[in-house]
């Protein structure tokens, strides 16, 4: 589950200039760590912790000599890596050199169509603090009816 809080903020421009605005913005998200993947992939196969670990290492070297070579990077049901370099407008075509025209190149990454139903299979929740209404509306247990009974409805935070 990805947990969002509500933010707020006073818009500095646009047709909402000078407004609250309110927006959900993720909370401290968990990460699996190096460590946990190749344990978890030590599980998932006959491979041992070293031969994992050795594999993700040379997977990354492979992946940055091929960026360094300017090559874009299919890794399966991951998806790909390509570089792209934004770049200036300039008034002649003489200005664009690598120099005066070319920004810093900039790695994207297309995920495939597994890892982009993953994604969009994840459930959100948005956590709002209570606010004094809440408190002065109901006095009961989030989630329980005034008997006790759970209700059905179920409120995070």
């Amino acid at each position: 589950m990805l947990e969002l809080d509500v933010k707020a903020k006073v818009q500095p421009v646009g047709e909402r200039k000078g407004q609250t605005v309110y927006y959900a913005q993720v909370k401290s998200q968990q990460k699996m760590t190096n460590k946990m993947v190749v344990e978890r992939i030590v599980r998932e196969t006959s491979l041992s912790a070293g031969d994992v670990s050795n594999a993700l290492i040379s997977l990354a070297n492979v992946v940055c000599d091929a960026l360094k070579m300017g090559m874009s990077i299919d890794l399966g049901d991951l998806g790909s890596f390509r570089l792209t370099v934004p770049s200036k407008m300039m008034d002649s075509a003489e200005e664009v050199t690598v120099k005066d025209a070319l920004k810093n190149p900039k790695i994207i990454f297309t995920p495939k169509q597994k890892m982009r139903d993953a994604a969009n299979s994840v459930e959100l929740s948005i956590d709002r603090p209570s606010t004094k209404a809440d408190d002065d509306a109901t006095t009961t247990t989030p989630g329980t009816g005034e008997d006790g009974e759970d209700d059905g409805n179920h409120q995070l935070g």
